[in-house]
């Protein structure tokens, strides 16, 4: 009687990436293959495979890191299934902290693949990853201008010489500038220090302004309903919503308001054991460049919508960095409700009705 194969053997590949090697543990559905070490390059291990396991169901794995997605889409293209992880959520044993290499690192992904213990994370888009990268440029380029200000100020306070109250403050107008070119100085050696910090500061300062009209506008050609929808939501502007879309990707893949603000991070860190349950504040898991503009956002949100007002009077007493986190996890679930519904934001200027 002849035998029929009524499915594909599998094959689960866990990697170790890193940027001139990577480390490769193969195993089958029946047992392990072999561990080895191969150039970083995706086609290597993409020819050993078709090479040595012709029809097989392949399933492959890598942990995020500074590498990037680019291999996840390029095993994707070959129609390979592929998951990666974060790094902090791979199941891992007590022995694995005390001895840790390459090649155990490798074993242990394939391992856990072929169990189906690893929970993927969303892979972009080249398109995504690379406005994604334009956003961050961005945001070191907003530490690179604190840093520069923070030079002039320190050579200032170093030489004596004192800052008019008029100009003592974060934001930086013309004529303060111009106050500080104007500076008179004992020697020609401390003017050309300040002249070459207000030549850094400027240069960064316009770096600063040009990559936020270049983010505004790529997001109105290209996203254009999305990113209006989002400028409806009070408290969030052009450069906020063009942030949202760069870091998000596509903001239809959450299921609900908690996976939403769990992937940003306004949930809270507890303990719960014994009936006990301890709130240490919101968890460190975090988009952190998303939550920081969050937060901000809803301190304006405040200012602007009189349901947020509402809310925040009935918190009053309560330690307002805590009101403004609830009230910032608010804004997520606008976030969520216009970009899904595809209807913009309507404020609601009738005053709440008191409560009986």
């Amino acid at each position: 009687m002849a035998t029929e194969i009524t499915a594909l053997p599998k094959l689960y590949i866990g990697i170790d990436i890193h940027k001139k090697s990577w480390s490769v543990h193969i195993r089958s559905d029946i047992s392990d293959h072999k561990s080895f070490t191969v150039p970083a390059d995706p086609s290597v291990v993409y020819d050993y495979v078709e090479r040595n396991f012709p029809g097989y169901d392949i399933a492959l794995t890598y942990e995020a890191g500074c590498c990037g997605f680019s291999a996840a889409r390029y095993f994707m293209q070959m129609g390979w299934d592929v998951t990666v992880v974060n790094p902090a959520d791979v199941p891992t044993s007590n022995k694995q902290y005390y001895q840790k290499t390459d090649k155990l690192d490798c074993r242990n992904l394939s391992r856990q693949l072929s169990l189906g213990e690893l929970k993927a994370i969303h892979i972009p888009t080249d398109w995504e990853d690379e406005l994604k990268s334009l956003l961050r440029h961005r945001a070191a380029i907003t530490r690179q201008l604190r840093s520069a200000k923070t030079h002039i100020k320190s050579l200032l306070l170093y030489q004596g010489i004192k800052i008019p109250e008029a100009h003592d403050n974060p934001n930086w107008t013309k004529s303060f500038i111009e106050w500080l070119k104007h500076i008179e100085w004992r020697s020609a050696t401390g003017q050309q220090c300040l002249n070459s910090k207000l030549r850094v500061y400027e240069f960064i300062y316009g770096e600063y302004l040009e990559l936020a009209n270049q983010l505004r506008s790529h997001c109105r050609k290209h996203h254009k309903q999305d990113y209006y929808l989002l400028k409806s939501i009070p408290g969030i502007g052009g450069y906020l919503a063009s942030a949202l879309i760069a870091e998000l990707g596509d903001i239809r893949r959450f299921g609900n308001e908690a996976s939403f603000a769990s992937y940003i991070g306004l949930v809270p860190m507890m303990r719960n054991s014994g009936g006990t349950e301890n709130v240490f504040g919101v968890t460190p898991r975090c988009r952190g460049l998303l939550r920081s503009y969050i937060i901000e956002a809803a301190w304006v949100a405040l200012r602007l919508d009189p349901q947020m007002q509402s809310y925040y009077r009935t918190h009053i007493g309560k330690n307002p960095k805590s009101i403004v986190v609830k009230i910032a996890r608010k804004l997520l679930n606008r976030i969520l409700s216009v970009i899904k519904t595809g209807k913009p934001y309507q404020i609601n200027h009738q005053k709440p009705q008191a409560m009986a």
